[in-house]
């Protein structure tokens, strides 16, 4: 039985080695740059209800949301803070123009969802980030939804006031 010296190439190759070899050839991978003929790459994002459509490419660091400045659409300067966190923390908040279509929900829900389409573009541009913006938790989608009504309550836990006659 003769052996390669070229590293695996998917996880599966991995099994039959030792626990060391694993992490040094899982390190030997490198993520590729993923970015189309324009030099963007895309992203969707989600958060409640709200889907966010993202394109980065290189550029002085303007957002548009929905064919509008972020200004104008995210008025609020804590929703403005909240998607420009991946850049500022990955220090690109210069250095790339941001894109995105955001439907449904509620103006918050619609925030986190394009903080996360930023995030997942922004690893698919640059792999290097993925562990900065893994750590601050960018890249996780955040599960929580509005929990459905029950009939017989008010609303999806409170019931009816009780009246004993």
């Amino acid at each position: 039985m003769s052996e390669t010296t070229e590293g695996p190439r998917t996880l599966k190759d991995l099994s039959h080695l030792s626990d060391e070899q694993r992490e040094k050839a899982l390190a030997e991978q490198t993520r590729e740059r993923q970015v189309d003929a324009q030099g963007r790459s895309y992203a969707t994002g989600k958060r409640k209800n709200a889907v966010a459509r993202v394109w980065v490419r290189p550029g002085p660091g303007r957002i548009t949301v929905n064919g509008r400045p972020v200004e104008t659409y995210f008025a609020r300067p804590v929703l403005q803070m909240i998607l420009r966190q991946p850049l500022v923390i990955a220090k690109r908040a210069t250095q790339y123009d941001v894109e995105c279509t955001v439907a449904g929900g509620g103006l918050s829900g619609q925030a986190g969802a394009v903080r996360h389409g930023i995030a997942k573009a922004l690893t698919l541009s640059e792999p290097d980030l993925r562990g900065v913006l893994k750590s601050q938790g960018f890249l996780t989608r955040d599960s929580r939804v509005v929990e459905r009504k029950k009939y017989g309550r008010a609303k999806a836990r409170r019931s009816f006031q009780f009246s004993k006659r």
